[in-house]
């Protein structure tokens, strides 16, 4: 069964920095581009970033552009994103989903929930001073 788990979340304050984890287990990263997505209370799931599997490019949303950064650790099939110049604005429920990296067109659909096949439990950021 495929195993996907965030972690890192946390408490920080307005300007800090979190690096969240996103490990993943029973499939390779060669073959499932990662998506980073969050959810605020009331608002729908919002794509932040995604890593193609096959190339390694990856792509963000405007909102966090320039202030979070996505890599990955092949070796330990994990992702990560890191965030900083948090602000309270940021403050959510953080997800990483897997999608199928065979046929996909990341550049118009990474962003899209629908298209992500497993889905870790979350892990919750709370920017707040």
């Amino acid at each position: 069964q495929v195993q996907i788990a965030e972690s890192g979340g946390g408490l920080v304050q307005p300007g800090g920095s979190l690096r969240l984890s996103c490990a993943v287990s029973r499939f390779t990263l060669n073959y499932y581009g990662i998506g980073w997505f969050r959810q605020a209370p009331g608002k729908e799931r919002e794509g932040l970033s995604c890593i193609s599997a096959r190339d390694g490019s990856i792509y963000y949303a405007d909102s966090v552009k320039g202030r979070f950064t996505t890599s990955r650790d092949r070796d330990l099939n994990t992702v990560y994103l890191q965030m900083n110049s948090l602000k309270p604005e940021d403050t959510a429920v953080y997800y990483c989903g897997a999608v199928l990296d065979l046929d996909f067109t990341y550049s118009t659909g990474w962003s899209r929930e629908s298209e992500y096949h497993w889905w870790g439990q979350g892990t919750q950021v709370t920017v707040s001073s």
